[in-house]
């Protein structure tokens, strides 16, 4: 068992092109989250809030931080994101994140030690699923979708 310790991923799902971005996180923790955000804010740039509008997370206690998560790292008042709590036991209202979960558990189990998997086949992991034909996209991938 877990028991919050160890890392995790965090797992941030484009909703019209399916495009998927994992990160591994050291820990289940707000500031992991924030932090987390922070670096791939700094990584996209001005471009971060055109591609991350909102988010919609779970009610879990790391993303309890809804402050820390909507403000910008970049100087101004402006907040990086808008973020949208689904209702408590209500895994239809995050139904592509749990889809990607489940494209995820392929590669790594339920109960696998995320802190022994590499940054380097997590990143594989992530490009697998973002070349992978979706009914939804007419069996086109994430990455034929950002093509066109």
């Amino acid at each position: 068992k877990r028991e919050g310790k160890g890392a995790v991923l965090l797992v941030l799902s484009e909703r019209s092109i399916r495009e998927e971005i994992i990160i591994k996180m050291p820990s289940k923790t707000q500031e992991s989250v924030v932090a987390a955000l922070d670096c791939l804010e700094k990584k996209y740039g001005k471009s971060f809030k055109d591609k991350f509008k909102t988010i919609t997370v779970d009610n879990g206690s790391e993303f309890l931080d809804y402050e820390g998560i909507e403000r910008s790292v970049r100087a101004g008042k402006d907040k990086r994101v808008k973020l949208y709590y689904a209702h408590p036991y209500s895994s239809w209202e995050r139904g592509t994140n749990e889809n990607t979960n489940k494209l995820i558990r392929r590669f790594i189990p339920k109960g696998t030690d995320i802190g022994r998997i590499s940054k380097k086949t997590i990143k594989w992991i992530e490009t697998w699923i973002n070349n992978y034909p979706r009914r939804i996209l007419a069996y086109k991938s994430a990455i034929d979708m950002a093509a066109s």
